[in-house]
Order: C-alpha cells, then structure tokens, then sequence
C-alpha cells in the first residue's frame, strides 16, 4: 500500500509540474492564484494517499465501500485516494454489567459482571463487515447479559455464594463460545459482587441461627449422652469390680475351708493314727501303769459273792484276775 501511495504521489507530482510549465510557456503572465490553487488541490488529493494507523488500533480497508480482505496494523500506510481506513481499537478493553437475574428457586439476585475482551486483530475485517465498529452493543453486551442469566438460573439462591467460582468460570466457559462466533476473544471475567433481596438475606441468617443454635443442642444433647455413658460405664465397671472382689473372696474362703477341712482331717487321722498305734501296743503292765497313774489314793471296796469270789470294785478285769 505504500508503494501504491508513493506512485500515486510522483505521478500527481508530474501532473502538476506539467501544468505549471504549460501555463508558464503560454503566459508569463499566468495568474498566481491559479496556480497555489492547482497545488492546494494536488497536495490535498496526495496527503489522501498515506494513512496513519496509531497504536492499539487495526485498519480496516474499503474501497468504494466494499472491505478489503486484509488488514493495516499501527504505523503509516500509502493507499488510493478513493480508500477509506477505518479504525478498530484492539487493545483489552473491559466492560462492567450490571445485571438483574433469577437462581433456580426463584430469588433475584443483582450480579455485577466484569469482562475483559480484545477483537481478533486477524479478523478485525470480518468484525466490521459483519458488525461494524459498534459491536460492544451489538454482541458483547446481549451474550454477557444472556450466559450470566442461564448460569445463575442453574443454581439455589443459597448455592450462588457458596458456588461462586464455579459459577464465575462457567459463564467464561459459555461466554467464551458465543463470542468467538464473532472473532472476539475473551481474555477474563469475574463476578464482582451478588446481592440478595433484604427478605431472602434475612431468611438465610435466621436459617443460620436456627442451624447454630441446633448444632449447639446437637452438641449439648451429645455431652449429655457421653456423660450417662460415661456414667452407666462406670457404674458396669464398679458392679464388674465388686463381683471380681466378691469372687476372689469367695474362692479365698472356700480356700481357707478346704485347708482347715483338710487339717481337720489330717488331725483327725493323726488321732485315729494315734489310737491305732497305742491299740496295737496295748498290753496288762501298760495298762496297770495307766490305771496306777489315774488312781486317787483311795483303797478298792470288797465283797462276798455267793461263789465265794472276790471281787474289787474299781480294778480292772485283768488286774482282779491276777
């Protein structure tokens, strides 16, 4: 193109110096005026041949109102004098929605809406044959405000604040497909603020407090209940003891009989040991002895028996015999 606008400008060029040495070879005498006017309009049609593009921006081409399939990036281009060049800004751009919407259950929720977006410098020609240069109105606007009110229509009013950033990156997710029909990119977005009616707000922290306040008896009834067990617990550990203490004691007792039965009995067989050995030894002399050891001094009683046996009263049979 700014090899077009240089030709265009040399061949200007010529045409005027042409004219200024014909009318001079004719008349010396040739207006002055005639002559700053075919410049003015000779500089005028040249400077239509070059175009400045600033930073930031995309040219966009039309010739005779038809756009041209490509583009002009920053910095200064030559081009015909019947072209036009039309200035897109693609540069980020961020745009702030304020927006009325409906959750699920049917609670308004106000959304504010923030989008950054830029133009795909590549196709800013078919952004301008298809959109124009208004294209914030015409399609960004429409397709935030409809994905913000799909998504949002998708969850709980309660669901929205706890789920925000779910909710964030699903309307970029569908933002994103519907604008990059019209080759415009979406760099980021956010949800900068969601406020409820005073109503719902009021219901939801009532409904705290009620969730509080039952999770605080939850908590109570729960001690009270590990107190009982704790109790019943040590009651079943005291009644475990005092029958474990009743047991050993009852098996110390019945130890205790069992060793006094068995020394009854070996005192027992001892004695009867002891009869037995003294039985077996028996004899007249030992029991004489016995007799003579047991006896208090007092003479035996005597008397006549119709045989004519004597008789003492008090010794025994086999010492009489004697």
């Amino acid at each position: 193109m700014l090899t077009t606008g240089l030709a265009v400008f040399f061949l200007l060029g010529g045409i005027v110096a042409g004219i200024i040495m014909k009318q001079t070879s004719k008349s010396r005498k040739a207006s002055l005026p005639i002559i700053l006017g075919v410049i003015a309009a000779v500089v005028t049609l040249a400077g239509s041949c070059f175009v400045s593009v600033p930073t930031g921006h995309t040219g966009v081409v039309t010739t005779f109102g038809k756009v041209e399939n490509f583009t002009l990036d920053a910095g200064i281009h030559g081009k015909l004098p019947f072209q036009e060049v039309v200035l897109l800004d693609n540069r980020v751009q961020k745009a702030r929605i304020e927006l009325n919407c409906f959750s699920s259950d049917i609670q308004e929720v106000k959304v504010v809406y923030t989008v950054n977006y830029q133009i795909s410098k590549e196709n800013a020609m078919t952004i301008y044959s298809r959109i124009g240069t208004l294209y914030y109105d015409t399609v960004i606007t429409p397709n935030v405000s409809e994905a913000v009110k799909v998504m949002t229509a998708r969850y709980t009013a309660e669901n929205l604040v706890a789920s925000r950033d779910e909710l964030s990156e699903k309307i970029e997710d569908l933002l994103s497909e519907q604008l990059s029909r019209y080759n415009i990119v979406v760099v980021g977005t956010s949800i900068e603020d969601m406020d409820f009616t005073d109503a719902f707000t009021n219901a939801v922290e009532a409904k705290q407090v009620a969730a509080q306040n039952k999770l605080q008896a939850e908590i109570e009834q729960q001690q009270k209940i590990m107190e009982q067990k704790s109790t019943a617990e040590r009651a079943v550990i005291d009644a475990n003891a005092a029958a474990e203490v009743a047991r050993i004691q009852a098996e110390a007792d019945l130890a205790v009989t069992k060793i006094q039965a068995d020394a009854a009995e070996y005192a027992g067989q001892k004695e009867a040991a002891k009869n037995k050995a003294i039985a077996e030894n028996l004899s007249k002399d030992l029991l004489n002895y016995y007799y003579i050891q047991q006896w208090n001094g007092i003479l035996p009683n005597y008397y006549m028996g119709s045989d004519n046996v004597s008789t003492i009263i008090g010794i025994p049979d086999a010492a009489a015999q004697e």
